[in-house]
């Protein structure tokens, strides 16, 4: 079970290539992934014990310099963020649909976590930056007060750094839009 991830977003692929070998050669972790997306962004994604995935997101960042658009590490990471990423989320039922939207990779990893700790929700999709402008945006599901509730902390995660670009609650979706997300 993953418990820490590590994700750094750089204005350049090169240099994103570099910092994940920086990153693997640094510390013992496992890379989830390392990809170029929109719009010529890179970014990096790694796992292990806490200690470890400090140590390589600090190599990352010091390596990445100038490059680093943003980074964020989570020590106590929720089970569903890392299978929300990967678009492999199990939905049984449609439910309320809440939608957060930044203007950044890393913001909308932060708020999944946030959301899938603050209620009884299901995250279906973090959407990280590919064929959207670079930017991100993560869909949940539940019953309505348990969406609202998550939905606002997942806001309120990121508030500081103004990277929300909009959120949206949908109480009975219907089933043709929910499973168009799926």
């Amino acid at each position: 079970m993953i418990r820490s991830i590590a994700l750094i977003e750089l204005n350049s692929i090169a240099r994103g290539i570099a910092v994940a070998d920086v990153m693997l050669k640094s510390a013992e972790v496992r890379l989830l992934f390392s990809k170029p997306t929109c719009p010529g962004k890179f970014i990096i994604l790694v796992a292990g014990e806490v200690g470890a995935v400090k140590a390589a997101q600090k190599s990352g960042v010091d390596y990445g310099g100038q490059y680093v658009v943003d980074d964020v590490l989570i020590a106590n990471v929720h089970p569903d963020v890392i299978g929300a990423i990967n678009c492999n989320a199990t939905i049984d039922k449609v439910n309320a649909l809440g939608i957060l939207e930044f203007f950044s990779i890393a913001a909308s990893i932060v708020a999944a976590d946030a959301a899938a700790k603050a209620a009884q929700v299901k995250l279906i999709e973090i959407r990280l930056g590919m064929g959207i402008g670079g930017k991100s945006y993560i869909t949940l599901t539940g019953d309505v007060s348990s969406v609202k509730a998550a939905v606002e902390v997942g806001a309120n995660a990121v508030a500081q750094t103004g990277m929300l670009l909009n959120k949206e609650i949908i109480p009975s979706p219907k089933k043709e839009v929910f499973n168009n997300l799926l």
